[in-house]
């Protein structure tokens, strides 16, 4: 008797795991989902696959000179552009060919994220010696494939600097 009493706690205790381990499993309803209808409609942004570094301050070259809104890049359907007031910019506007504005996400780093031609690519440092501190601003948004492109733009070249800006090295969770 005492052996069918174990063997039952047992087969109760594996179906109990089995269960629990299914429902942990499961996806998430529509109102857990990032950008789900629990979020204020301006701020339903989905999250990236990847992102793509992409040097602000080189595409907009000589235009920081003249004010106005200046064309940075078509990136597919989407035409970034960026806003420039007395030498300095103001804010990334990016507009969908189909769906019109799309959210753009500001973001502050101590990381020189998009590398010159020169560099050959990649993550460096902007930062030299022990004292000096370069922070950069990305204005960044999700394209249609899921790729989050971001333009970055050295501090003293963004007029409001970086209020509103989100720390992009915790965001990703890189630990930098």
């Amino acid at each position: 008797m005492l052996k069918k009493l174990r063997i039952l706690y047992a087969t109760a205790t594996i179906l109990s795991l089995v269960a629990a381990i299914g429902r942990a499993m499961a996806a998430p309803k529509e109102k857990d989902k990032p950008g789900g209808p629990h979020e204020p409609k301006g701020q339903q942004q989905e999250k990236a696959k990847k992102h793509k570094d992409v040097s602000g301050k080189k595409l907009l070259g000589d235009k920081i000179k003249h004010n106005g809104r200046h064309k940075l890049e078509d990136h597919g359907k989407f035409t970034a552009s960026v806003d420039v007031t007395n030498g300095k910019v103001g804010g990334v506007k990016v507009k969908h060919a189909d769906k019109g504005d799309v959210a753009v996400t500001k973001y502050k780093s101590t990381k020189q994220m998009a590398a010159g031609p020169s560099a050959g690519g990649g993550v460096f440092l902007a930062q030299y010696g022990s004292t000096v501190v370069t922070l950069w601003i990305g204005y960044a948004f999700i394209d249609d494939w899921g790729y989050e492109v971001i333009y970055w733009f050295p501090v003293d070249m963004v007029i409001d600097a970086d209020y509103g800006a989100i720390p992009y090295d915790d965001y990703y969770g890189y630990g930098y």
